[in-house]
């Protein structure tokens, strides 16, 4: 009898770390991960910001982000299959491999012409013609795809687009330079479609490599969401995918762990991070009767939560699918390149149809006509329209990338010209995000030794922050022993231990019995003295400057938080701005973006969290910095690559002169249009001089761009 078929040996975990930044973190992570039970392998990739991780079956993804938050790296469990797979990209290398077949066959077939243009007759010049035309349909065929496939699609229902005239232009110079051949004509214009073809895949390519969003932030959302849940059953503790969970059902969250489903606390006390969600800088206690939200972090005690909604009716799932209609109403945008074709097409193939009409009446030689049609398709071939936007978008964008921002959206900058005004959000934005000690000399040595010896036994990120204190560098002053026993943790509240005889506590300030104080502080309890240890999150660097140099430039700035009122409000002070709101949910973000809209503004939209992707989507266009979490840097059109907020300004008037770079090749286009026309319509051009004028008026739209750089 066959034995049943045992279950997979290992398994594949994905882990977030939104705070890793530097190969240090990597070495860290991998080193962690290895060398905890079970891992057979771990591999962090930094520009995903992700770990990947081959385990034992049993393995708990779970344990091993629990791991690394304690050791100091942030982690959260990804659902691998709620992701778009595939980091290749496969359209890019297809284009840059059709550019390059035509780039090499125009060359050659260049080459054959020259033999030509120097005196080949006869039969010589019928095989240098025969030789290009093998070079040339291939080639055609194969690099030209892109350009037919699209032309193809539209013309099914009666459409056109810029790829039609393309198509048409190219095939016909292709045909008619066969035809010529045939007939031992003098000239074949297979150079001329092959120039065609290079000059507008190279534009495609520029196109294609100024978009980076080849995920869905929507997907990205749904990733983070919690795959399995621990659930009360009738014979005990179960792990069951959340999709499986009802409201009612009652489900176990351990320290470190994400919420899976929103809900209610029925037993247990613990600090809540909300940071991902709300923006709140620090946790909040939270005990039974507190409502709780899926992908909330709970940080210190056991929880039991009983499911009010799960999977597709919770609100970090409903925030997934708001930055999915977001994102669709944003990519409804029309570039100056589309609204120029939209003219453009159809004009160019009027033109070419009325040429061959009109020369057929007057010359009744339907070979000439043909030739001059031909001849008004290549010269209006929307090269230099197809170059137009996409140079102009590469030159930009690689301005902007040595100042530190990468361009992901082949529509940003058109989108970034128009913006009137600029919303920030706090925390990991205009802030560094993480707590820091308040001068170091306000407080007393001793007292500071105490309290990280306390904060050791706490996942608190104001005891994190004590943790980083490095007493090797303060003034010289006598350092008290500081080394406690029984040390313990009280969920909610904070840590209680044993001291030269006596019990000392560090946490909230009702626990420790100490005044408190307004501001970020964590309170020391010794005996019956206390101290308040006071903290504050630092501004992020150029954060001020670039605030005032944006409104220098005529923009309305506002600072949006899910934050306590008072942190928002000092915020606001220390950078200068005057229009701030604080406690703003991830929902009301993003209908505060869509009410400005409405009202005529073109919003810039600065964000890092989950809080903001909504926003990030609703705004005209938006930034995230690179130490943003994954859902959010995927919805931006920009990514802010180092830690400075002053390039953001920048970005602004780069985008502007950008806009007028591609007015200006329009205009370039415009007149070598208004020039070329008339001179192919009354038959003064050859197909061949038509593709030389066609190439000129390119490499001039081109020159113009580089004056971005």
């Amino acid at each position: 009898m066959a034995s049943a078929p045992s279950g997979p040996t290992e398994i594949h975990i994905l882990l977030s770390l939104p705070d890793i930044h530097c190969a240090g973190c990597i070495a860290g992570v991998e080193r962690k991960l290895n060398a905890m039970p079970g891992v057979r392998g771990a591999r962090v990739n930094l520009t995903l910001k992700r770990a990947a991780v081959t385990a034992d079956a049993a393995t708990d993804a779970g344990d091993l982000a629990l791991a690394l938050t304690r050791q100091g790296y942030r982690a959260h469990e990804l659902d691998s299959d709620a992701l778009v797979g595939g980091a290749v990209d496969g359209v890019g290398r297809d284009l840059l491999l059709r550019l390059g077949v035509a780039g090499f066959a125009m060359m050659n077939v260049m080459l054959l012409s020259v033999a030509v243009w120097s005196g080949a007759a006869d039969a010589t010049r019928d095989l240098f013609h025969w030789i290009s035309a093998m070079i040339a349909i291939p080639t055609v065929a194969y690099s030209g795809k892109p350009f037919f496939r699209n032309a193809w699609r539209v013309s099914k229902h009666w459409r056109l687009n810029m790829d039609v005239p393309i198509s048409v232009a190219i095939l016909l110079a292709v045909g008619l330079s066969i035809h010529e051949t045939a007939l031992h004509g003098e000239h074949a214009y297979f150079d001329a479609a092959l120039s065609l073809t290079f000059f507008l895949l190279a534009g495609r390519y520029l196109d294609h490599r100024t978009r980076a969003a080849a995920r869905s932030a929507a997907a990205e959302l749904t990733a983070l969401e919690v795959p399995r849940a621990l659930k009360f059953c009738d014979s005990g503790e179960c792990m069951v995918p959340v999709s499986e969970l009802k409201p009612g059902d009652l489900v176990r969250v351990l320290p470190g762990g994400r919420m899976p489903v929103d809900g209610v606390i029925e037993t247990g006390c613990s600090d809540i991070d909300r940071s991902l969600l709300t923006g709140e800088s620090l946790p909040v206690p939270a005990g039974p009767g507190a409502a709780v939200g899926a992908g909330e972090i709970n940080l210190s005690g056991v929880l039991t939560v009983r499911a009010a909604a799960a999977g597709a009716d919770s609100a970090l799932h409903r925030l997934a699918s708001l930055v999915a209609v977001a994102e669709q109403a944003r990519d409804r945008y029309t570039s100056l390149a589309d609204r120029a074709s939209r003219i453009y097409a159809p004009v160019v193939h009027l033109l070419a149809f009325g040429a061959f009409l009109a020369w057929i009446a007057v010359s009744g030689d339907v070979r000439l006509s043909l030739n001059i049609a031909v001849a008004v398709l290549i010269i209006t071939c929307p090269c230099a329209l197809g170059l137009a936007v996409p140079a102009v978008t590469a030159a930009a964008s690689g301005r902007l990338f040595r100042r530190g921002l990468l361009v992901k959206s082949a529509t940003a900058l058109e989108r970034l010209a128009e913006v009137d005004a600029v919303i920030f959000d706090k925390t990991g934005v205009l802030t560094e995000g993480a707590p820091r000690l308040t001068g170091v000399s306000d407080h007393k040595v001793s007292d500071l030794a105490l309290a990280q010896a306390l904060g050791r036994g706490s996942s608190h990120p104001l005891a994190a922050a004590l943790a980083e204190i490095d007493f090797e560098v303060l003034p010289g002053r006598e350092r008290l022993g500081a080394e406690v026993q029984d040390l313990r943790e009280f969920p909610g509240f904070g840590v209680e231990a044993e001291w030269r005889g006596q019990t000392v506590r560090l946490g909230r300030a009702n626990w420790v019995g100490a005044v408190e104080v307004a501001g970020t502080a964590t309170y020391l309890g010794v005996g019956e003295r206390t101290v308040a240890i006071r903290f504050s999150d630092s501004l992020r660097e150029g954060a001020s400057d670039a605030v005032a140099e944006l409104k220098r430039n005529g923009m309305e700035v506002i600072l949006l938080s899910g934050d306590h009122p008072a942190a928002v409000a000092d915020i606001a002070a220390r950078t200068g701005i005057e229009a701030f709101e604080a406690k703003v949910l991830p929902e009301e973000k993003a209908l505060y973006v869509k009410r400005l809209r409405d009202e005529g503004h073109r919003i810039l939209m600065v964000g890092d969290g989950l809080n903001d992707t909504a926003a990030l989507a609703a705004a005209d266009t938006s930034i995230s910095p690179a130490s943003a979490l994954d859902a959010a840097r995927v919805v931006s059109d920009i990514v802010l690559c180092g830690g400075s907020l002053d390039p953001i300004p920048e970005a602004i008037v780069t985008a502007r002169r950008a806009r007028r770079r591609i007015k200006e090749n329009f205009a370039i286009a415009a007149v070598y249009n208004a020039v070329a026309i008339p001179v192919a319509l009354l038959g003064f051009a050859t197909p061949l001089a038509a593709a030389l004028a066609m190439s000129a008026s390119s490499v001039s739209v081109s020159l113009n761009a580089l004056r971005l750089r």
